[in-house]
């Protein structure tokens, strides 16, 4: 992957470009699906934002639209044995309507390929009782100490909803440099020459899943506050269409009268006219992002808590 010429250190800015199609959850990816579009920083460069969508848009051939400054990674020890310079990742995330990607340049795909414990839309998935439950409660018993025995069963009891905790879908970074720390996931276990675990999702190269895992953990937190979502969503929309559409970046089901109940609270969408058949009864009403909220709203925030079924 293409880096700075720094001897001691690079500077790569990486985007988590994220979509939803047919009501999933996507990501753009390259290098068959293994890490994030990523490019170095140039002293040509205008600015971090303007180098990364020309990285990006060079890499993938896709346009990007909304992006905002995620995070900047630059821990020492997570780098790899494999880069002998130190790497600071600069990271954005950014929303779009999914494109089909240029043939050979990126590939988009499913965010719960790589974490199969997020999805929660038809209940816990069958991953955490099956494997990771098990694989943490060993990890908890390896503790030296009965203190640091206990504080780890607490944190994967709060991380995944153990032993009554609630589930928290705003956690996803949490639970995955959980299951990091206690050395379930690939990435840790080919640092160290074991042997990969099934069911722990699809690894990525370098921190890049670490970085998805912060961008869906900012986004499932954004949508509930900001009307972000509508970056997601085609011009005009069906409120079962938008609903589908939090629901796949949240990982959980909402009750239908709740969510449409505040969607028109907030006025937040506005009829666009005309209807559309989603199923084989009655026609649906088509909507559109009612774009004056925005200005409206500026400085008081337009909220868009997460109902639960």
């Amino acid at each position: 992957m293409p880096r700075s010429a720094s001897r001691s250190v690079v500077v790569d800015l990486i985007a988590v470009l994220a979509a939803v199609t047919g009501g999933e959850p996507r990501v753009m990816t390259v290098e068959h699906g293994s890490a994030l579009p990523s490019g170095p920083f140039e002293l040509a460069h205008r600015s971090l934002q303007q180098g990364l969508r020309d990285w990006v848009e060079q890499r993938t051939h896709h346009p990007l639209g909304y992006l905002e400054q995620l995070y900047t990674f630059a821990d020492k020890d997570r780098a790899g044995a494999e880069s002998a310079a130190r790497t600071i990742s600069i990271s954005y995330l950014g929303l779009a309507r999914e494109q089909a990607a240029t043939a050979g340049a990126a590939e988009w795909h499913g965010w719960y390929e790589y974490f199969p414990w997020e999805d929660h839309r038809d209940g816990p998935p069958p991953v955490i009782a099956g494997t990771l439950a098990p694989a943490l409660a060993a990890w908890a018993e390896s503790a030296p100490s009965a203190a640091e025995r206990s504080h780890r069963r607490q944190r994967a009891a709060i991380s995944f909803g153990l032993d009554g905790a609630t589930w928290n879908e705003e956690l996803t970074l949490q639970r995955y440099e959980l299951l990091f720390e206690a050395g379930i996931v690939a990435e840790r276990l080919r640092r160290e020459g074991r042997e990969e675990a099934a069911g722990a999702g699809r690894a990525m190269i370098a921190d890049h899943r670490r970085i998805l895992a912060t961008a869906i953990a900012r986004l499932r937190a954004k949508i509930k506050y900001r009307p972000v979502v509508f970056e997601l969503m085609p011009p005009t929309f069906t409120l079962l269409q938008l609903q589908r559409c939090v629901e796949a970046i949240a990982g959980r089901t909402l009750h239908k009268q709740n969510f449409r109940r505040l969607m028109e609270q907030q006025e937040l969408v506005e009829e666009a006219g005309g209807a559309t058949t989603e199923t084989l009864g009655r026609p649906a009403k088509l909507f559109r992002f009612r774009h004056a909220v925005v200005e409206e709203r500026a400085f008081a925030g337009t909220k868009l808590p997460l109902a639960r079924s």
